[in-house]
């Protein structure tokens, strides 16, 4: 009872110490921590533009009209250049003499396009996968039991190597 006593009196002067010890000893680890919320804060921006890519990959747009399709404005400030309008990934118009923002329009044979060329790129790495697969196992002497040595050969050749090392001893004495 004595022991358990003792080693709970020196846990709470151990704590009592760790609370009083001046803030400047941890500043080093304040130092990483910021250092690791920064390394964190890039790596959550590189997956926000990852994503952004992404999304942009599926849902592709077109500033392009067709049909007399309805302009729905962008909403991002009137009086904006060119420039200006198409940095906030919306569409410049010039009507009579002001320029206009609008939204841009889903382009449905671009996304087709893009689909079709990722199914096939699929289709051919799945194609090609068992041809490669096949090419490479061939070559393993551990898959491919016609690449190991035949044991009966391998002594053969080892007896024949012996004589001729025994018959160049003799030649050269």
């Amino acid at each position: 009872m004595l022991l358990i006593g003792t080693h709970l009196v020196w846990n709470y002067v151990v704590l009592i110490l760790l609370c009083s010890i001046d803030s400047s000893f941890a500043s080093p680890t304040q130092h990483v921590l910021e250092k690791s919320e920064v390394a964190l804060s890039k790596v959550n921006m590189k997956l926000k533009d990852a994503r952004e890519h992404l999304l942009s990959f599926f849902r592709p747009v077109t500033c392009r009209r067709k049909h007399e399709q309805t302009l729905i404005p962008c909403h991002v400030g009137e009086g904006l250049n060119t420039t200006e309008c198409l940095e906030n990934k919306c569409c410049p118009s010039e009507t009579a003499h002001e320029l206009i923002c609008y939204m841009p329009f889903k382009d449905n044979v671009q996304l087709t396009f893009r689909l079709l060329v990722l199914v096939a790129g699929g289709f051919l790495i799945l194609g090609c996968l068992p041809f490669c697969c096949c090419a490479c196992l061939q070559r393993s002497q551990c898959f491919n039991p016609l690449r190991r040595a035949n044991k009966e050969v391998q002594k053969i050749v080892w007896k024949k190597r012996a004589c001729r090392e025994d018959v160049c001893g003799l030649l050269q004495d």
